[in-house]
């Protein structure tokens, strides 16, 4: 599909494409309801809830690729647009992830974010720091996820320079507290998805980075 990134090309292989997508909506219908026994809230959701389109928003883009690269979907109990940390599933050949927590929050929750973490930081270490959670995800803003790369792992997207306005440059726990997003992911090969055991996978990944994303949610739950 990127080499072929174009209308024509696309309409020619239109059936291959359903059939891709019908895959797709039915691993994720099937993985809503294994994660499901680890979070309720999201029991009720199907994958039309969760599958973002294949088609690009170009408008405001200087790439005007009409087609997306990749298969994704947000699993999330406030809806795939919500700001509430959820579950990532992103296919893409060479690029393949699945993901947990929050993305792109604005300033003013980060702030409360940042006032719970440090206000209970034994608690978010218990979570972040324990030996499954490093062994999935790793430490704080060591990971690289772009359009062009991903990491084998990774536990934030982005991070300030320095400290937030209002935290201590010199505190110890400064790698937290300059995180601009709480996500964690994890890289897959591209034979991940194949059969049925990759849920299981994905639910076992979710058990781990839930703790952290639960005390993320605590705080957005405050602003949706």
């Amino acid at each position: 599909m990127a080499a072929n990134n174009n209308r024509d090309w696309f309409h020619a292989h239109k059936a291959e494409y359903d059939a891709c997508q019908e895959d797709f909506r039915q691993g994720i219908d099937a993985l809503i309801a294994q994660l499901a026994k680890v979070d309720p809230e999201i029991k009720y959701l199907t994958a039309k809830d969760c599958c973002y389109r294949f088609y690009r928003d170009v408008r405001f883009s200087q790439d005007k690729s009409p087609y997306k690269r990749h298969f994704g979907a947000y699993i999330c109990s406030a809806g795939k647009k919500s700001l509430r940390g959820g579950y990532y599933i992103h296919v893409q050949p060479g690029q393949s992830l699945v993901a947990f927590g929050c993305y792109y929050l604005p300033t003013n929750i980060l702030t409360s974010c940042r006032n719970e973490i440090k206000g209970n930081i034994e608690h978010w270490k218990e979570a972040v720091e324990n030996g499954q959670f490093i062994k999935a995800f790793g430490y704080p803003n060591a990971g690289t996820w772009t359009d062009e790369e991903v990491s084998e792992k990774g536990f934030g997207l982005t991070a300030l320079k320095t400290a937030p306005k209002g935290f201590d440059k010199n505190d110890p726990d400064i790698d937290y507290l300059r995180m601009k997003d709480y996500v964690c992911w994890k890289h897959v090969d591209d034979n991940f998805f194949q059969g049925d055991e990759w849920m299981k996978k994905v639910v076992s990944l979710a058990k781990i980075a839930k703790p952290s994303m639960d005390i993320i949610n605590s705080v957005v739950d405050d602003y949706i």
